[in-house]
């Protein structure tokens, strides 16, 4: 039924996080998602949506920010004209390009001495790993910094040299799994 109402629209329908995702030019507006006890749409970006019937849940107040469900526990709860006005509504603010942006880890990077001593006699290492992004130093820097013992830092230091010269994160392979 609600797939109906927002398959009526412009909204491309697409499958992610293994749910029925609908988008405008590639930009996600809304979704659909089932739970043990409710069912409901996501509105990617229902921070911007009037809300004038009050039918808008923030899941995680104060840590989602764009984000808001409108839930149903029954198929009787679905008021389709209301649906359809807040799907149309989302679909303009999309055009208009009302979107807050999540917010990336602005942390600098703090790099160890240990790793500094080593760049001072090693330009190459420096070099390469001068040319990862920034994520990617600051978890070789965390896994040296988190080691408590001096041995444990050189041998950490020793097993990510060769990494940090082929340009990869420490983490990469855990990736596209």
């Amino acid at each position: 039924m609600i797939r109906d109402i927002i398959n009526s629209t412009e909204l491309e329908e697409t499958l992610k996080w293994s749910a029925p995702t609908y988008t405008l030019n590639g930009k996600n507006v809304v979704g659909l998602g089932a739970f043990k006890n409710h069912f409901g749409i996501w509105f990617f970006q229902g921070v911007f949506l009037k809300d004038e019937a009050k039918l808008l849940i923030n899941a995680q107040e104060n840590k989602t920010k764009a984000l808001r469900q409108m839930r149903f526990e029954s198929k009787a709860d679905i008021n389709k004209s209301a649906v359809l006005k807040y799907v149309k509504e989302a679909i303009e603010n999309q055009r208009l390009g009302k979107e807050i942006k999540p917010q990336r880890n602005t942390k600098a990077v703090i790099i160890p001495t240990e790793l500094e001593r080593i760049f001072s006699t090693n330009q190459k290492l420096e070099a390469a790993f001068k040319l990862l992004t920034s994520g990617k130093q600051r978890a070789y820097c965390d896994y040296i910094s988190e080691a408590k013992r001096d041995a444990t830092k050189q041998s950490r230091i020793e097993k990510i040299t060769p990494m940090i010269l082929k340009g990869v994160g420490l983490y990469d392979k855990y990736k596209n799994c």
